[in-house]
């Protein structure tokens, strides 16, 4: 005799970590140029994990949010 246990379905929860076509495709642009916002400090900096970059999905929708300000002091414009 076999029992099915009922699972609750679950929801998959978005990435919390975006490589740079990720990013690129939220904000509907080039990879190259999210790296560019990045490195001019336009947008939240990534992480660094060796060689890889990475960005925060919840630092990007903050930044979304409060309408793509500048991230860091001395930012070119």
């Amino acid at each position: 005799m076999t029992t099915t246990l009922d699972k609750p379905a679950v929801t998959p929860e978005p990435a919390a970590l975006l490589d740079v076509a990720a990013v690129a495709a939220l904000l509907n642009c080039s990879p190259q140029h999210a790296r560019r916002l990045a490195d001019a400090g336009r947008m939240p900096r990534p992480l660094k994990l060796g060689a890889l970059l990475r960005w925060r999905r919840s630092d990007l929708d903050g930044w979304l949010a409060a309408g793509c300000p500048n991230c860091r002091e001395g930012a070119r414009r």
